[in-house]
């Protein structure tokens, strides 16, 4: 398996906004279409400060049928600074207050972080690594002092995306939350940065 990663940026987005959708919408198993919906979402997180992507491409000798087109995009990953006025830090705090945490603490745990706030490899490419090669690319030499990210809940914390986390140091900050709008329980992760060489072999 030969897959290459590639910072992505704004100015590029008419070439891999599209593919990168795709394969959001594959991993999450949401229906087509979603994909006209999220873009504005994801081109309006673009601008956001410290926004930054990273992408995987399979390389063209890999291609095989029934799979994803040789040198396509098949992971994407992304997120930016946390501030007060995004909506995920303010459902966040919201959260952590109804979870009992002190306004101290909740300070302490959004004052400067980078939220991961997409990571996806495509469903018939999982299970390569490839989500832990995107993660390390895309916190590779951020400056805040955390990660935060929040994950749809599954029974026993269960399927690949929760084993990345957990193996690469993600701890619990609230469990069983449901974020305004998504009757969906998420748990909310985080670690501290920088995350080193050997993290992902914990």
């Amino acid at each position: 398996m030969s897959v290459r990663l590639v910072g992505l940026v704004p100015d590029d987005a008419q070439d891999w906004l599209n593919p990168a959708l795709d394969v959001y919408v594959e991993a999450m198993g949401y229906p087509r279409g979603t994909q006209t919906h999220r873009s504005p979402l994801w081109r309006d997180h673009m601008r956001r400060p410290g926004w930054t992507a990273v992408g995987a491409y399979r390389s063209p000798d890999d291609a095989t049928d029934g799979s994803p087109t040789g040198g396509s995009l098949v992971g994407i990953a992304y997120g930016y600074t946390g501030a007060g006025d995004q909506w995920w830090h303010q459902q966040l705090c919201a959260g952590l207050r109804h979870g009992g945490y002190t306004r101290e603490q909740i300070d302490e745990i959004t004052r400067d972080y980078f939220e991961l706030t997409e990571l996806h490899v495509h469903p018939r490419l999982q299970g390569h690594r490839i989500g832990e090669a995107l993660l390390a690319r895309l916190l590779e030499g951020r400056t805040e002092k955390s990660v935060l990210l929040s994950t749809p809940e599954v029974p026993a914390d269960d399927n690949r995306a929760w084993r990345l986390y957990r193996r690469v140091g993600f701890a619990d900050l609230l469990r069983h939350f449901s974020f305004a709008g998504d009757p969906r329980p998420f748990a909310v992760l985080g670690r501290r940065l920088p995350m080193g060489p050997h993290d992902d072999q914990q």
